[in-house]
């Protein structure tokens, strides 16, 4: 009888551990995302290690909407999209401005932000209202930047001088010493230094019609459609304006991209867009 009892309790264990096996077997892995960890304010170093920005919580707030836990890791910007190729990654979570050039080889989800170019200057200079007002203003950039290539390109057109930085801090300080009359960078990061400089204010904005994306493989199509439909619910909840307020310091404004809902899944008229109508199912 004591045999009996020892067996069936040695079968029962087994039962009872296949059962846990078989339940953490099929639990959803963790989803291995990436972003730079450097582009404050989108990621950047904590004092207590890790990273946090606009993207970490965007991150984050994906994962518990999908009820996955998301694996970030914080690399160079440079070795993520080929990473993501190679299967090292889901997708990517770091600020990725898409182009019909990505798009031939990536899958992107519809845009998030908007990624302008805006001016940063002294608190309490007159409103810019165009480019032509900054004739004869010194512009500083971050060296090597788009912002470097893109006021350069149009220094005879202006009549600006423009002074290229190691770092967009740089720049900044030369607003803030009166060596430049105005920065010229992404609209999220001069948001930033605006928020975290009591002495600058933002200045004119200069549209590109670009938005920042989350890239997914080709073929990747019911992932991509899964987080995309999780960013159209934190549109209509608010809940990426209260993002927006937070790590920019800016309301988005009526029409962005950030509280927009664009028509099917993925960016409209680019390679990957799905032209299928739907609701968004929120929780």
């Amino acid at each position: 009888m004591r045999l009996l009892g020892i067996a069936a309790g040695i079968a029962a264990a087994i039962v009872l551990s296949s059962t846990f096996t078989t339940k953490l077997v099929a639990a959803d892995p963790p989803l291995k995302v990436a972003l730079d960890g450097t582009f404050a304010p989108h990621a950047m170093p904590k004092l207590d290690g890790g990273v946090e920005g606009f993207n970490v919580d965007l991150a984050n707030e994906i994962g518990r909407r999908l009820g996955r836990e998301m694996d970030i890791t914080a690399a160079q910007w440079s070795g993520l999209l080929p990473a993501l190729q190679a299967g090292t990654y889901d997708f990517i979570v770091a600020p990725t401005t898409m182009t019909d050039e990505r798009a031939k080889n990536l899958l992107f989800t519809e845009g998030y932000l908007n990624t302008d170019y805006q001016f940063l200057v002294r608190k309490g200079t007159p409103e810019v209202k165009s480019l032509d007002e900054f004739k004869d203003k010194v512009i500083s950039v971050n060296k090597g930047s788009a912002y470097d290539k893109w006021a350069r390109g149009l220094a005879d057109k202006i009549g600006w001088k423009v002074e290229s930085y190691g770092t967009n801090t740089d720049a900044v300080q030369a607003v803030l010493s009166g060596r430049a009359f105005a920065n010229v960078a992404g609209n999220t990061v001069i948001a930033w230094a605006a928020k975290k400089n009591p002495q600058l204010q933002l200045s004119y904005l200069h549209s590109t019609g670009r938005m920042f994306s989350m890239p997914f493989r080709k073929g990747d199509t019911e992932m991509r459609n899964k987080v995309e439909n999780v960013i159209e619910c934190m549109k209509l909840d608010g809940t990426m304006t209260k993002l927006s307020e937070k790590w920019f310091g800016v309301t988005p404004a009526t029409g962005s991209a950030a509280v927009t809902v664009f028509e099917g899944y993925g960016p409209p008229g680019m390679p990957g867009h799905e032209d299928s109508k739907h609701t968004p199912k929120c929780s």
